[in-house]
């Protein structure tokens, strides 16, 4: 396979990376980091009036209806510049779950609302520490109402919306779970935020209390929608790791050209130079996992978990690898709170998470692959 983004899809990467440039620097994502603001709000704003919140919702809805491609780019900038906004919750998750399930008065109350910054989305799909599965979901839906705790929910404490994974029966299969669409601020709801490492991305507790819900999707069919959610949101999610890897190679590159010892730059000391090499391989790696799993996602072809599962891993390994690499080659002064390497260090770690753990996605590469031969 021969991919690779358009003209006019790398234009609006430039477009993004040079917006975010502006209202992104450091010093606003600071402002989060230190407890000043939830999330930055105005820089939210500005995604909505660029278009970015709603690039790949269709016009009918509000949206400017490009396209996942055009999304994968938009995400990559935005891990780049380690944007401290709830745009992976709303966009990568609740958005999608609304594509792909909602009905078209779900979409037309909820997508324009994201597509505009209205609105803020997320999915409550965990219950405590685990991976994803239908067996440790126990939050029960009856009535219309739904019962239980969500906890980590990201984004949870400040959004709007939620998409909510819930127990329907009580046989033990796959057609147990449903979806759930609830208006976080109708009542019934209450929210907790939680200790994170990386209090940019925000995680909350939600509690529900016969609060009521509405179906979204099929009654029975929560994990299949699920499983096509998060692999979606992993090629995503994906796409801003290796743009957190990228920076983070970057700032190791530029420390190392410029800080000085024993009369000659530190990038030209040669264990200084196998760090970076080993740096850039990874991020590489990543990203060429990320074009294949953007081509899959972009033609919903077959293939597409398995090249999710693919990115997901080698992303994570990526920003993980660079980030922690960083601090290394700007040695103490890497570890101190002034310099922005922690930043990009606590990012890659909840990132890591955000989906599911590592371990989850190399067995469900290994599992996907396997069916897949035994076909």
């Amino acid at each position: 396979m021969n991919f690779d983004f358009s003209d006019d899809q790398k234009q609006m990467r430039d477009a993004a990376r040079k917006f975010l440039a502006e209202q992104c620097p450091p010093k606003a994502v600071r402002e989060v980091l230190d407890g000043k603001a939830a999330y930055d709000k105005k820089l939210w704003q500005g995604l909505a009036e660029m278009g970015f919140l709603g690039v790949a919702i269709p016009e009918e809805f509000g949206g400017a209806g490009a396209g996942h491609l055009e999304l994968c780019v938009i995400a990559e900038e935005m891990g780049r510049a380690n944007a401290p906004v709830p745009f992976s919750s709303t966009v990568y998750l609740a958005a999608e779950a609304l594509l792909l399930a909602g009905s078209d008065a779900q979409k037309r109350k909820w997508l324009p609302k994201i597509a505009s910054g209205e609105a803020i989305g997320t999915l409550a799909l965990f219950e405590g520490k685990g991976n994803p599965s239908p067996k440790a979901i126990k939050l029960q839906a009856s009535g219309g109402t739904l019962s239980g705790v969500k906890k980590p929910v990201p984004d949870g404490a400040i959004a709007d919306f939620a998409v909510v994974a819930a127990r329907t029966g009580s046989s033990g299969r796959d057609s147990d779970i449903s979806l759930f669409l609830i208006d976080l601020k109708a009542g019934g709801v209450e929210a907790k935020s939680l200790t994170n490492v990386d209090p940019t991305r925000g995680q909350a507790e939600l509690t529900f209390k016969n609060a009521k819900a509405e179906p979204l999707g099929a009654a029975g069919e929560g994990w299949s929608i699920l499983t096509q959610v998060l692999d979606r949101a992993a090629v995503l999610l994906a796409f801003e790791q290796v743009g957190g890897s990228d920076r983070a190679l970057e700032m190791g590159r530029d420390y190392a050209l410029d800080r000085i010892a024993f009369g000659r730059p530190i990038g030209s000391f040669q264990a200084v130079k196998h760090i970076l090499a080993d740096m850039y391989v990874s991020a590489t790696l990543a990203r060429s996992n990320c074009y294949y799993g953007a081509w899959a996602l972009s033609t919903n072809a077959s293939e597409l978990p398995e090249a999710a599962a693919a990115a997901r891993i080698s992303a994570t390994q990526a920003f993980q690898h660079c980030s922690k690499n960083n601090i290394q080659v700007h040695g103490g002064m890497g570890f101190t709170w002034e310099f922005d390497c922690h930043m990009y260090y606590r990012r890659a770690n909840t990132t890591a998470l955000t989906l599911g753990s590592l371990s989850y996605w190399e067995d469900q590469l290994i599992d996907r692959m396997r069916k897949k031969n035994a076909a």
